[in-house]
């Protein structure tokens, strides 16, 4: 008796050692999986950054370059002429409407997706429902569409895409 007690005893604690062990190496890849993938992020997110930050240098610099070839020729046609000619300098505008036209969201909004989706979901329900395919067709893809087109709208103007 005292033999199958000392065994059990045994046995107990390489059990409670092995699994306190294991959990501890599954709870330590998470945290690094995690960590490793918030690094992650936040890098991509520092790239993009880095790379608009570039993409407006150069743009700038094409702006002032070719605002000294037009002052070049602005100088070569003033001694040659003795008249004054004004110069159209390039405007900063083209660049904020280019930023302005990147912040609008691209793509199909809530609503028409809403839309599509409640009228094929409600189509397919009034076919099941009523025996009459065509008529329970037209009647759920109508009341479908439209259910899903304000729960949509709803979503955009939460996100801010559309504006009351």
């Amino acid at each position: 008796m005292k033999k199958l007690l000392t065994i059990l005893a045994f046995a107990s604690i390489v059990v409670a050692c092995s699994s306190n062990d294991k959990i501890k190496a599954d709870l330590k890849a998470k945290n690094d999986s995690m960590k490793m993938m918030k690094d992650s992020l936040k890098l991509d997110s520092f790239q993009r950054a880095s790379a608009a930050i570039e993409e407006q240098k150069r743009i700038e610099a094409k702006e002032a370059e070719q605002a000294a070839v037009l002052a070049a020729a602005a100088r070569r046609s003033t001694r040659s002429t003795n008249t004054v000619r004004y110069v159209n300098y390039p405007s900063r505008s083209t660049s904020t409407s280019s930023a302005t036209t990147q912040s609008q969201k691209k793509g199909m909004s809530s609503a028409a997706k809403g839309a599509l989706i409640g009228g094929g979901a409600g189509a397919v329900t009034g076919i099941l429902v009523d025996k009459k395919n065509a008529r329970g067709a037209i009647i759920g893809g109508v009341l479908g569409a439209g259910t899903g087109y304000v729960i949509g709208r709803d979503k955009d103007v939460k996100s801010g895409r559309v504006q009351k």
